[in-house]
């Protein structure tokens, strides 16, 4: 990674296992994937990734009832 990497803008985007990723915002998003609507510099998708995903298993994994929010910030 280089410095131009963590300055050009990147978008946070989630599967339906909802995992999240970030993709650079000038290539298209892989196909599977949603942007979630938070688009920024890589250091600031990471520190917003951080606060949103807590449970690392895919969502398939996290049992019956399980919660959580699809591509927003909860809190």
């Amino acid at each position: 990674m280089t410095a131009a990497d963590t300055n050009q803008f990147h978008h946070v985007v989630i599967n339906h296992e909802r995992q999240y990723s970030v993709w650079p915002a000038d290539n298209a998003t892989p196909a599977g994937w949603t942007p979630v609507g938070f688009t920024s510099t890589l250091d600031e998708c990471v520190a917003y990734v951080d606060r949103v995903w807590s449970d690392m298993r895919p969502h398939s994994l996290q049992g019956p009832g399980a919660s959580g929010s699809f591509g927003t910030e909860s809190g």
